[in-house]
């Protein structure tokens, strides 16, 4: 999660989809509330009841003025019928119409047309302010105005008493108001569900089907990492997970492979004195073919030598599986390289005298200790000299040198033989080499000595190589002592 970006972040963008949706609701309804006041200011043509009155009076009395056949009900749906007050026009004729037809019953229509017959003469003017009609007098229910025609009173308009009814209201402006909210909704809903949580699925339903790859052994599938939400961090995490997972897979692919031609190269090396002593053991024991003393010591000598042989096969695979797997314990002390050299070149003494090989060694000031066991010190030495003498010819020369380098010392063991071939020199570390054709004509040993000396020198914290220098060249790192 540390290289979450917080701008885009999941959540982030979540609220802030829904401060925009919210903002988009209130401009909404800010632009619908001033459109229903727009609504509502053109169906109220005058300030106050009164002046509604005198204003709708002088209409209709205009219209009959032009036509005096004129379907007043007809007029009066068509220029008042969106007023929101209610009001009635009672003409002497009896005719009664209403704005708000709903309002108006048999009732309140015969009370008009007795009020209109009451007061012939009276008008009603608004108060000296012009801001609303002068007191109601004794009696009377309604504000009204009279309708002129030639000076003759023909009808009269009265204002419905309390407010407009809210189901009208509703119903003129409930559809429009209830459409406009919705759409908004809808709108806002799916530019969130399509600029937030839009992507967001889109990329969950990638990880889900890496995921589902990754478990069906696909090791190479990944999910993509766009973005720097919480997503794009969970896949990061996912893809991490499918690389250690691909890492883990092929090292056990590997350690598989490596453990199948254990067992053949195990097998085979096993098998070779084996076949050798049953063959030996069972001419020895038919009795149909006679055998001298002689030949019977000779047999029985060949076959201690390969009981031999296979007892340090089987020896040094126990001691590598002891040394690689971490089951033996290591000393830790000062190990003195000069005393080591030493013991090497008296343990080849003989050999080196006896064809005529020159062991030399040297130890440079500062290279005097290493921190390391003696005793598995020594043995990877004396499997390099002993390898190093195996490949010299008569009358050359192996060479033990020490050097200090940092903390490290640097031990090189050289010999003037004809080297290894540069297609083989990485492998001269696998177990059973020896049964490759470029040292097999080594003869003897188990194949496992140059295994085991770099599982001894790896387990002191050191490194070995090899490389060729007119000869073979094995280089060993290993930690210096600091121990005077």
């Amino acid at each position: 999660m540390s290289d979450l970006v917080w701008y885009r972040s999941l959540y982030w963008r979540m609220a802030m989809g829904l401060v925009a949706f919210l903002a988009l609701m209130l401009a909404a309804q800010g632009i619908l509330f001033l459109w229903i006041s727009d609504r509502i200011a053109g169906s109220m043509p005058a300030r106050s009841p009164l002046r509604l009155a005198f204003l709708v009076a002088s209409d209709v009395g205009a219209a009959l003025r032009d036509d005096p056949a004129m379907d007043l009900d007809a007029y009066i749906a068509e220029q008042y019928g969106q007023v929101f007050q209610g009001f009635v026009v009672a003409m002497r004729d009896g005719r009664v119409i209403s704005n708000q037809p709903a309002r108006v019953n048999d009732v309140l229509r015969e009370e008009l047309l007795i009020q209109l017959e009451r007061r012939p003469g009276r008008d009603r003017r608004p108060d000296r302010r012009g801001t609303g009609p002068a007191e109601l007098e004794p009696g009377q229910r309604f504000i009204d105005a009279p309708i002129m025609l030639a000076g003759d009173r023909v009808g009269r308009v009265s204002i419905l008493p309390g407010d407009p009814p809210y189901t009208l209201i509703l119903t003129r402006l409930g559809p429009t108001m209830g459409l406009m909210g919705g759409s908004v909704l809808v709108v806002g809903s799916a530019l969130i569900a399509l600029f937030v949580f839009g992507p967001a699925r889109r990329r969950l339903a990638q990880l889900r089907l890496a995921t589902v790859q990754l478990g069906s052994g696909d090791m190479t599938a990944r999910a993509p990492e766009t973005g720097g939400d919480e997503v794009a961090s969970l896949a990061r995490s996912f893809n991490q997970m499918g690389d250690e997972l691909a890492s883990r897979a092929q090292a056990l692919e590997a350690s598989n492979r490596a453990r199948r031609q254990l067992l053949a190269d195990v097998s085979h090396e096993l098998m070779t004195p084996l076949t050798a002593m049953r063959g030996y053991v069972e001419t020895l024991t038919m009795p149909e073919i006679a055998i001298d003393r002689n030949t019977q010591d000779r047999y029985l000598g060949i076959i201690t030598e390969e009981t031999h042989r296979l007892e340090r096969i089987i020896g040094d695979l126990l001691d590598l599986a002891r040394l690689e797997g971490g089951g033996l314990s290591l000393k830790r002390e000062a190990v003195d390289v000069g005393a080591l050299f030493a013991r090497v070149s008296e343990r080849h003494e003989r050999e080196t005298a006896a064809r005529g090989i020159r062991l030399s060694h040297e130890v440079h000031a500062g290279a005097e200790r290493v921190e390391g066991d003696p005793g598995r010190l020594e043995q990877a030495l004396q499997n390099l000299a002993a390898n190093a003498l195996r490949h010299t010819p008569d009358g050359g020369a192996v060479t033990l040198d020490a050097t200090p380098e940092g903390t490290s010392v640097h031990i090189t063991v050289r010999d003037t033989g004809p080297g290894i071939t540069d297609e083989h020199l990485p492998l001269i570390f696998d177990r059973f080499y020896k049964a490759d054709g470029a040292r097999r004509a080594a003869g003897g040993g188990s194949g496992l000595g140059l295994s085991i000396v770099k599982a001894i020198v790896e387990r002191h914290g050191g490194a070995i190589s090899a490389r060729n220098d007119h000869g073979a060249v094995f280089d060993i790192s290993l930690p210096r002592s600091s121990t005077a």
